[in-house]
């Protein structure tokens, strides 16, 4: 499998298909292609190679190809431009659905995360966020929007609701770390969370901040996590771009 940028090609890693698999082979190589993406060795700008020779460097049909490029296409992976050929974009932040935050994911990917508080202030729970913390309404909760960049981009627009007697939170830490390492440090580890993701079309104003067109795809995620004892540490309401994010499950039967 090659790169080609600027006419140019460059040698990377082969791409090895299992025929004796239940995977399909359209999605083996697609799946390796995007391997190869995601670690840089197929950067960003590149081109790929025709579908017929790629088909033929690999040992597979033209259709399964094809089909591997349009998988990859349909994630925002690679793009299709007339006269120039088919071209890796910035690949997506893939996020695994588990308890943890997504600094942490970002440092464990090398994504070059980046923080900037928008908003840092004390304000009374809503009667949502109130319900979610298990704290009478009204009680003064901690609100916290953060901008969080990945590579250079804007990638979510977080909003946080974190009870006053759980953490004190300064802007500069809010900006070097990530809310559940401030949270770990102050003795309260993130045990158990309850989790809602959806989609929806960004308004003008977060189209803006998140560097996006006005009704723009955006995933949201709300969660409320807990520690060992039962105390309700964080509430969070997240907006990603749905064109430079996604969230991995990991399912099996039982």
């Amino acid at each position: 499998m090659t790169s080609d940028v600027s006419a140019q090609r460059n040698p990377v890693g082969p791409v090895e298909v299992d025929r004796t698999s239940p995977v399909p082979l359209y999605y083996q190589v697609a799946t390796r292609l995007q391997e190869l993406i995601e670690k840089g060795e197929i950067g960003v700008g590149a081109r790929i190679e025709n579908e017929v020779d790629l088909a033929e460097r690999l040992g597979v049909s033209r259709p399964t190809t094809r089909r591997a490029i349009q998988y990859l296409v349909e994630r925002g992976m690679l793009v299709r431009k007339r006269g120039v050929g088919t071209q890796v974009v910035h690949p997506k932040v893939r996020r695994p659905v588990e308890l943890s935050s997504l600094y942490d994911d970002l440092v464990a990917g090398d994504k070059e995360p980046r923080t900037e508080v928008l908003e840092l202030t004390v304000v009374p729970a809503s009667a949502e966020i109130a319900a979610a913390l298990e704290l009478p309404p009204g009680t003064e909760v901690t609100w916290i929007e953060r901008l969080r960049y990945a590579g250079g981009e804007p990638l979510a627009l977080m909003h946080n609701a974190i009870p006053l007697d759980v953490l004190r939170l300064r802007r500069e830490d809010l900006a070097e770390r990530g809310l559940y390492e401030l949270l770990r440090r102050a003795g309260h580890i993130p045990r158990i969370a309850t989790q809602l993701i959806g989609a929806r079309s960004a308004n003008a104003a977060e189209a803006r901040t998140l560097g996006e067109k006005r009704g723009a795809s955006l995933l949201t995620m709300t969660r409320t996590a807990w520690d060992a004892g039962g105390r309700a540490l964080e509430y969070g309401s997240h907006l990603y771009r749905a064109s430079r994010y996604s969230f991995e499950l990991n399912l099996s039967a039982g």
